[in-house]
């Protein structure tokens, strides 16, 4: 079986490609912290913002069904916010009797659990959007231009890379699990307990493999010179259409965030 994970970059030509990545990045974090900002509930709002996401899709011919399934990968960590369904204050939509407890489902905790999903959804958009327009070397540039702290840049740099040294390892022993564990049947195992402490024995073996294989790989890089610093060839100056195109982007997000206020 092979494991990999996925490059989420998409090689195209269109105008959103070509946009700086310095640009690209200080727009969709002002586009990320106005989706946190916008009041609960501002249900035009969002749908306005789910309409911006779906046109720089589309003018970046990604697809909107790209767009949307990846985004779709966001909504189960929403229900960390489920709580709030329970702990929000106001009318009662729905009681469930649970021993000598009674809980109670308000219709404001519904109102804000859904704003929370549908918030967290477009912010995943935005970043999608980002990355499958970025190539990753110019993320990275793009995020000491605009002062990002070089240990958090490192960070963002290393996690990425490890990760395909972890799919590296996990398809090693995936490939020596099959080897040893070949049935005539085609099951290749025993029962579910048996699989279970299979796989987790494969979890522990993958963890210490992958940290001996990246110290491995620090050591070499640090033998090379590696301090924490993405280094390059210094960036051009932004030119007038991409000045533009911040400026007009940041003034629409403030824009849209000033209305959310306003009008909710």
């Amino acid at each position: 079986m092979h494991i990999h994970f996925q490059d989420p970059y998409r090689a195209g030509v269109s105008a959103v490609h070509r946009l700086d990545a310095r640009v690209k990045f200080v727009l969709a974090l002002a586009f990320i912290l106005m989706v946190a900002s916008a009041p609960v509930g501002a249900w035009p709002i969002y749908v306005l913002l789910l309409s911006l996401t779906l046109s720089a899709a589309i003018a970046a011919e990604v697809g909107v069904g790209f767009l949307l399934r990846r985004a779709a990968l966001a909504l189960p960590f929403a229900l960390a916010a489920l709580t709030v369904i329970f702990t929000t204050t106001g009318p009662a939509w729905l009681r469930l009797p649970l021993g000598p407890w009674t809980v109670t489902i308000t219709y404001p905790g519904l109102e804000r659990f859904a704003s929370i999903a549908v918030k967290s959804w477009l912010s995943v958009q935005a970043a999608i959007l980002l990355s499958a327009t970025t190539e990753f070397p110019a993320l990275l540039l793009a995020m000491r231009a605009v002062k990002v702290p070089r240990l958090l840049v490192a960070i963002f740099g290393l996690m990425w890379r490890y990760l395909f040294v972890l799919a590296d390892e996990a398809r090693r022993l995936m490939q020596a699990r099959e080897a040893r564990s070949a049935d005539t049947d085609g099951r290749g195992g025993g029962s579910v307990a048996w699989r279970g402490r299979v796989t987790g024995g494969m979890v522990g073996n993958l963890f210490l493999r992958g940290i001996e294989r990246g110290e491995r790989i620090y050591a070499a890089m640090a033998a090379r010179g590696y301090d924490g610093e993405v280094r390059a060839f210094p960036l051009p100056r932004l030119g007038g259409g991409s000045l533009l195109v911040l400026v007009a982007g940041l003034l629409l997000c403030l824009s849209l965030a000033i209305l959310a206020q306003l009008v909710w």
